[in-house]
């Protein structure tokens, strides 16, 4: 019988996961196979195989803990204070995030490039968070003004995913400079007018 604490992962799958969440990142999900990850976290196949039956548990793992870091970041920004406040203070973290050493894009959109199958439980796993994160910010946007709410928050997203994508590839200072200004200006138009979309930003 193990003598694992209930509910805390043992020191063999946290290292698993961390590199294998280090690896994915870096270099791409399908480019790092499991001798790899096993070599680098220093543990047997069957260590890996007991913890994650398959490659593709290892990757929804991955995922799920990005999503949880992602959620962290979105709770943290909730505590700024009035809800344009809170569209900032989210947008900000975003911004960290894109200036961050070894930053790479979204891991979510570089998941869903590798799994284009919309069956696949990575796809879907990629799709759910997604929901998740548009609902949040539609809710927050709601709390400034109801009409409009659901058009403002995919602009939002729409803007954020052009920055994470762009920040990998450009000057992240200037990216991160255009993403902020977007977000104003979006906060700006959608506080006075019946907000429908893009056109009027």
């Amino acid at each position: 019988m193990s003598s694992q604490p209930e509910g805390r992962p043992s020191e063999a799958r946290s290292r698993l996961l961390n590199t294998a969440t280090r690896l994915f990142y870096a270099e791409g999900i399908h480019a790092v196979g499991i001798d790899r990850i096993v070599a680098e976290a220093q543990v047997t196949r069957a260590t890996l195989y007991r913890h994650f039956p398959g490659k593709e548990d290892l990757v929804l793992a991955y995922l799920n803990e990005v999503d949880r870091a992602m959620r962290g970041q979105a709770d943290e920004a909730v505590t700024a204070g009035p809800p344009a406040d809170t569209i900032r203070a989210l947008s900000t973290s975003i911004t960290q995030s894109i200036q961050s050493p070894g930053f790479r894009g979204c891991a979510f959109l570089n998941a869903a490039a590798e799994y284009p199958d919309p069956e696949s439980p990575v796809h879907k796993a990629v799709l759910a968070h997604r929901q998740w994160f548009l609902e949040t910010v539609t809710e927050l946007l709601a709390k400034i003004q109801e009409t409009g709410a659901e058009p403002a928050a995919r602009h939002f997203v729409m803007m954020r995913d052009g920055a994470m994508a762009a920040g990998c590839l450009f000057d992240p200072a200037l990216i991160c400079e255009t993403f902020l200004r977007g977000v104003d200006r979006l906060l700006q138009v959608y506080a006075v007018t019946d907000y429908n979309g893009p056109a009027g930003v």
